[in-house]
């Protein structure tokens, strides 16, 4: 039976959607698969870990008929990627064999019988669906995914904080030194629903998530979100990703993002980013801390190291506060500036031991806390 004919684009985009979450070693062999199924002209790709479930619907062409298999994702990728591009491939099977063939290169590969393959149970109590621009959902993950733990002993630090209450979505990240947060509006009034999604999952979502539909078109480009006990799940593009959530309790956000500020100042974001990269190389590697001098008129960022050797930068300010002297860690404050696409940046303080609040200016939707450290 041909289980598909079509442009080796098509293919290789089908499966690369879904291919994102298979390791290539498993205790499981055949996780490292992807769980082919035809029906009728439509053809299902899915792949799992245990933890994340990943499918796409699409219409490659091939024979009418149903068909159930698994066969490895990896190499059909590689073989599909090493294929001059757009020209037509093939996808056949014959008992426990697929071949592959792309012009005048063929390939069989061995596959594993689709009744063995782990499918992810999902939850019958998932609560009520609600969705969002996946371009909206994009840019609140960017805003925040690079705040979360790694490896973290305190395993729900290692995701994002979804909240979706009334109409607002807030997404929150910490690992314990600083915290993201980025909300958007929901079109649709949502009960309170609270779930922390995986490090990996999050990351995957990133990846998937694309910045406009077809044509530009809004309605293409909408993800539909549900939320269980301990499963999330995700539809957009033709796509269906579900996945266990993170036990536990987040921290209270809201207790950590400081009020009442004594002085804000507002300056060019590229401007001070460049200053900070500059001073960060003659940081440590262990120790990455840079020391900043708030003072009328100038921000001064300064940095050094073991060998003593130091590096300086000023940066013309409008700030008419005290002068505040307070340490960073530097990497920190460039991960929050490198992920922001405007041009200016509100910094909130109150003193030398203190956080400081880093804001967009007109936007209330992004806040982001970082500690200070002693130098």
């Amino acid at each position: 039976m041909i289980v598909l004919k079509a442009n080796q684009d098509q293919v290789l985009g089908a499966l690369q959607a879904v291919s994102g979450i298979v390791e290539r070693r498993h205790t499981l062999p055949i996780l490292a698969n992807v769980l082919i199924r035809k029906t009728g002209s439509q053809i299902e790709f899915t792949t799992s870990d245990l933890e994340i479930q990943v499918r796409t619907t699409v219409e490659l062409g091939g024979d009418a008929g149903n068909l159930a298999t698994t066969v490895a994702a990896r190499k059909l990728i590689d073989i599909l990627r090493s294929l001059p591009a757009d020209q037509t491939v093939s996808l056949t099977s014959n008992q426990n064999k697929m071949t592959l063939q792309g012009g005048k290169s063929r390939f069989t590969l061995q596959t594993l019988p689709s009744d063995d393959f782990p499918l992810v149970q999902e939850a019958a109590d998932f609560g009520p669906a609600f969705s969002v621009p996946q371009k909206t959902l994009k840019g609140l993950i960017n805003q925040v995914h690079f705040a979360m733990a790694v490896h973290d002993i305190r395993y729900y630090l290692n995701g994002i904080l979804f909240v979706a209450e009334g109409k607002s979505l807030t997404l929150v990240a910490t690992d314990g030194h600083r915290l993201a947060l980025a909300q958007a509006d929901l079109d649709a009034d949502i009960p309170k629903q609270e779930v922390i999604l995986p490090r990996k999952t999050v990351l995957e979502l990133q990846r998937l998530l694309k910045e406009e539909g077809k044509d530009g078109k809004a309605d293409e480009a909408a993800i539909e979100m549900r939320f269980a006990g301990n499963q999330a799940k995700f539809s957009f593009s033709g796509m269906e990703f579900v996945t266990k959530l993170v036990e536990g309790k987040f921290p209270d956000y809201n207790r950590v993002i400081p009020k009442n500020h004594k002085f804000r100042l507002t300056l060019g974001r590229a401007p001070l980013l460049a200053s900070l990269q500059r001073a960060a190389i003659l940081t440590s590697e262990k120790f990455k801390a840079v020391r900043l001098t708030f003072e009328p008129g100038l921000l001064s960022i300064a940095s050094s190291n073991a060998e003593q050797e130091e590096a300086k930068e000023e940066i013309e300010i409008d700030y008419g506060g005290d002068k505040i002297e307070t340490g960073f860690n530097v990497t920190y404050l460039m991960d929050a500036l490198s992920n922001m696409s405007q041009d200016m940046v509100c910094i909130d303080l109150n003193d030398s031991a203190s956080s400081a609040l880093l804001t967009i200016p007109d936007d209330n939707g992004f806040k982001y806390v970082v500690m200070p450290m002693r130098i």
